[in-house]
């Protein structure tokens, strides 16, 4: 399965290029759709968060009828990232009880519903209910996707985390650029119906393919026993850098089409360039995000974390007082860092999880990370309501970032992450 999930590198897919055909069986067999389509599912979960940062700079008209205001509208997502944050705790038990490949299914029709139902709101409670829906059905995503990964990657868990953190990071990409031209061509409307009809059709598609739970899967090595006090560090810095790096990713995405549209131009009419520009920056994000997972699999965790750790703060620092066409090269860095300590987040639970506690784990570390993530559209839209501009929320996020500094210096540098089968002779003191 690790075979196939790094010959699915390829094609490398967004919500608005993919169709039921082209997952047909002769074109891919049924352990590989399997995969391509969870990871197009990742794309889709961050593509769908995604989509109304960039609407909203067309939605906020005066006298419109969701408001004059950018940031009062960017606050209407503050439901869907709550929700995208508590619906994945319950997701490890609820795969125990009903398997993850209803529940897989649940998440493509109903995330894709709900978008529809946005891009049909009249109101600013029928759009925020909508969006608050479609970020509980999103919540499925990372603690059954992630985990079906991991159990299909055996040894090598980097590379195949890196790929699938490659789509989600072509939704964080494609989703202002694509939302800028439907909005530009067609309206904001579209901008929520065409990603919520792929997604019923990638649910229609998912039905079809045959799925392996974890514990069946054929070659699976048994799970060394570590010793306790080590996973015990490897948890506390896991839940720590959840909440930082769940504000900081969520809050620099959000905040990315805003940033370019204030430092580079402020013509509406530049807005699919503004979208441009912001898939430039988050490209960056996702090359650097495989690049970690192919060094994870050579290296400890700390020798990758480390260095990431110590170019976050500065970057951040640096990007709040960045002007003109500076801000690309600078964003690009700090996305880079961003996205590539992501690998390395979920990487952790891999490495020193059991299979058997695997789900329940990502189920707690999403869950933690999204509260980071829930303040996120509150904190970008008010502090720029009252200040005009994105250099104070960047610079606050730099001071968050120096957490991850200290928990990159706190993780375990253990050759045995390479080579399990050291951890029999491991010392088990406390």
């Amino acid at each position: 399965m690790a075979r196939m999930t790094a010959r699915s590198r390829s094609p490398l897919l967004s919500p608005g290029l993919l169709s039921p055909g082209l997952l047909s069986p002769g074109l891919f067999p049924p352990g590989r759709r399997e995969i391509v389509l969870i990871n197009s599912a990742h794309c889709l979960t961050h593509y769908s968060l995604l989509i109304l940062p960039t609407a909203a700079l067309v939605m906020a008209v005066p006298g419109g009828r969701f408001g004059a205001a950018y940031g009062s509208i960017l606050t209407l997502a503050t439901g869907m990232f709550i929700l995208y944050g508590a619906g994945s705790l319950p997701q490890g038990f609820l795969a125990g009880r009903f398997g993850r490949k209803p529940l897989m299914g649940a998440f493509f029709f109903g995330t894709g519903l709900c978008l529809a139902a946005a891009g049909l709101a009249q109101t600013r409670l029928e759009l925020a209910l909508a969006l608050a829906a479609a970020g509980l059905f999103a919540s499925i995503y990372h603690p059954i996707g992630t985990a079906m990964l991991v159990d299909a990657a055996g040894d090598t868990p980097g590379r195949s985390i890196g790929l699938n953190g490659v789509f989600g990071n072509l939704g964080v990409a494609f989703a202002p650029v694509a939302t800028a031209l439907l909005t530009e061509a067609i309206g904001w409307r579209a901008a929520f119906l065409g990603p919520g009809l792929v997604a019923v059709a990638l649910g229609a598609a998912w039905l079809g393919v045959p799925v392996i739970e974890g514990s069946a899967r054929p070659g699976a090595k048994p799970f060394p026993v570590i010793p306790r006090h080590l996973v015990r560090r490897a948890v506390v810095v896991l839940l720590l850098i959840a909440v930082v790096s769940g504000l900081v990713f969520n809050a620099f995405t959000l905040l990315l089409p805003k940033l370019m549209h204030d430092r580079l131009a402020t013509s509406p009419g530049l807005l699919p360039l503004i979208g441009v520009a912001a898939f430039g920056v988050t490209v960056c994000g996702a090359l650097t995000q495989f690049t970690v997972g192919r060094l994870i699999d050579r290296t400890t965790l700390k020798r990758v974390f480390l260095p990431l750790g110590l170019v976050l703060a500065p970057g951040l620092a640096a990007l709040s007082v960045a002007a003109g066409w500076l801000v690309l090269p600078v964003a690009g860095v700090v996305a880079a860092v961003i996205f590539g300590q992501v690998t390395v987040n979920e990487t952790i639970t891999a490495r020193y999880i059991s299979p058997a506690l695997r789900a329940q784990m990502y189920s707690v570390r999403f869950f933690v990370g999204f509260l980071g993530a829930g303040i996120a559209p509150p904190l970008v839209g008010l502090i720029q309501q009252w200040t005009g501009r994105m250099g104070p929320v960047i610079g606050l996020l730099a001071v968050a970032a120096l957490v991850t500094l200290a928990c990159a210096l706190s993780f375990p540098d253990r050759k045995e992450e390479l080579r399990p089968e050291l951890w029999a002779a491991a010392q088990p003191a406390e």
